[in-house]
């Protein structure tokens, strides 16, 4: 990955974001600040008013002047020296230079009445200080503490002039009311904005991951990845798409444009016709870089989202390199198959029958129950040897259909009752076993025997995982309201590993050491040569009178079409 985001980035740039603490620090010291500039503003104009009363010649003592200067003065001190720190669970000193003294500034001049001027609404200062910046208790601490001192001014009042104190109390009562409502809510709001801002906090730092974590795997990718605008210029490109290109000489930071050289008109073409016609495409081409051997790619577009027009969309292209993947195909293939089949044909099956017979005609010449028993478990591991045989010979057997071989039409329904009724009674499994039979005019394309060995590799397996209740297991035929025929065998077993359904239908895995890994495989094989396809999901189903999640296999059968030549039961 590139050092420099801003240039080689997959994703537009976002500014590197500071910590949580160190983010909400940030926001605590603005408004700080803001109140604080305030408390200057406010000390500055009560300076000036009283120095404008003193000057006019009314009742205004001199000390009051000064005491205005002096709030002045500690409000710029607490400006420019205080360091603001978040409210903790216990009370910090540094309140009470700025919330205490401006209550005790703007409670002296309330009780003295300078000027004839109430100051009671400059109390609402030091109340939304301390719910904005405070806790709760903080901020309804300082509206009772404003509340009694407005009610001690009422009652002050009193005795100055009693035919005003009922009045004087209801103001100050309706005042305190105000300012505790005003404490709460705004202590409430600013909680909540808090909070917000925290969670927009995570949610950056989440994208922000996400995209990390995206370009990480992009880069690392195996398949080509090109971003290109709309005028064919590489936007992004991981090292695969470089390779596959020949474009490892080009600079990460610099776009470079597919049509300036000629072996890459085609890739060029494929992002113009997806931009003219606004649909993805997918096509197969030969890359000729120059200084580079040809590339024959599999190349798919697919557009981003437009925002305003055309040219504000871009075109992702995944690139393959077709060797690459036609050589893993035959490496799978031949690992898989190649090298048992005949071998296992000529070189196990004849000296294994070979054992079978004659440790049967020595069994009717045994009478010892110990040497009844060697002889018993020599016939059991045969007969394992002989299925595991069987099971890969069956590979090369269904590999391949012969060509122009058509699949004969067979009636689903009746064919699947008949095999699990045979399978039921000689698995004596009773009422374990469920079918619901739901197709019953449906024809599809399938041979039957190829059917009863998938059906009943697929009960077998059911048998062998299920519970004992009535039910355990479930057949089910279905069509949808599309027409598509399905088969599904349900069982109640525990859920499978991850890792085991990864590797279900693959050859020669298995979960269990005494089985071969070649049924799933088999049915799958089977499934193909008829254009059926088998999967696997974890479902719930009805069992008794409750539902409960099972392994479900599926089976869904081509459409029936007239090319199919007879109807089997």
């Amino acid at each position: 990955m590139s050092a420099a985001p801003e240039a080689s980035s997959w994703f537009s740039p976002i500014e590197p974001d500071a910590p949580a603490e160190s983010g909400n620090q940030l926001a605590f010291g603005r408004l700080w600040q803001g109140f604080m500039t305030a408390r200057v503003a406010i000390a500055a104009v009560l300076l000036m008013l009283m120095f404008a009363i003193y000057v006019l010649g009314r009742a205004v003592p001199v000390w009051l002047v000064g005491f205005c200067l002096l709030h002045l003065g500690a409000a710029l001190v607490v400006r420019l020296t205080a360091n603001p720190k978040t409210p903790g669970p216990q009370f910090d000193p540094q309140w009470a230079t700025s919330i205490g003294v401006d209550v005790l500034a703007f409670s002296v001049l309330q009780f003295l009445q300078a000027g004839g001027v109430n100051y009671a609404p400059l109390f609402a200062l030091p109340v939304l200080m301390a719910a904005v910046l405070g806790s709760m208790l903080l901020a309804l601490a300082t509206a009772a503490g404003v509340t009694l001192l407005l009610l001690a001014d009422a009652w002050w009042v009193t005795f100055i002039s009693p035919t005003g104190a009922t009045t004087g109390f209801l103001q100050a009562a309706l005042t305190g009311s105000g300012l505790f409502i005003v404490a709460f809510l705004t202590n409430q709001l600013a909680s909540r904005l808090s909070s917000e801002e925290q969670a927009a906090r995570r949610n950056q730092r989440a994208v922000r991951a996400q995209m990390l974590v995206n370009e990480l795997v992009i880069e690392n990718l195996t398949d080509g990845v090109l971003v290109t605008d709309i005028h064919g210029v590489v936007k992004a490109a991981n090292p695969a798409a470089r390779q596959l290109l020949g474009a490892t000489d080009f600079e990460g930071e610099s776009p470079f444009s597919l049509i300036s050289m000629a072996g890459w008109h085609p890739l060029a073409e494929l992002a113009r016709r997806t931009f003219k016609q606004m649909a993805p495409q997918v096509g197969e081409m030969s890359l000729l870089p120059e200084g580079h051997p040809p590339r024959r790619v599999h190349a798919r577009t697919r557009l981003t989202a437009r925002q305003y027009s055309r040219s504000d969309c871009f075109c992702v292209i995944f690139l393959q390199d077709l060797r690459e993947m036609e050589a893993r195909l035959r490496t799978e293939k031949l690992a898989a198959m190649g090298r048992m089949s005949a071998a296992v044909a000529h070189e196990i099956r004849n000296p294994l029958a070979a054992i079978t017979q004659a440790n049967a005609l020595l069994d009717e010449d045994l009478s010892d129950p110990a040497h009844k028993r060697l002889t018993q478990m020599v016939r059991q591991n045969s007969q394992r040897l002989a299925r595991i045989v069987e099971d890969v010979l069956n590979l090369s057997r269904v590999r391949h259909k012969e060509a122009g071989q058509v699949s004969p039409r067979l009636a689903l329904d009746t064919a699947v009752e008949l095999v699990c009724t045979d399978w039921a009674q000689q698995a004596g499994c009773g009422g374990r076993l469920a079918m619901l039979l739901n197709a019953p005019r449906s024809i599809v394309p399938f041979d039957a025997d190829h059917l009863h060995r998938i059906l009943v590799n697929l009960l077998d397996n059911a048998l062998r995982y299920a519970s004992p209740a009535e039910a355990a297991i479930q057949v089910v035929t279905r069509v949808s309201k599309a027409g598509a025929v399905s088969l599904h065998v349900w069982s109640d077993g525990a859920p499978m590993e991850r890792s085991v359904q990864e590797h279900l239908f693959e050859p020669f895995f298995s979960s269990e050491s005494r089985s071969s890994g070649l049924g799933l495989y088999i049915c799958r094989e089977l499934c193909s040569q008829h254009g059926s396809t088998i999967g696997y999901l974890r479902r719930s189903r009805r069992q008794a009178d409750a539902d409960k999640d099972g392994n479900e296999f599926s089976v869904d059968f081509a459409a029936a079409d007239a090319s199919f030549d007879t109807i089997r039961p």
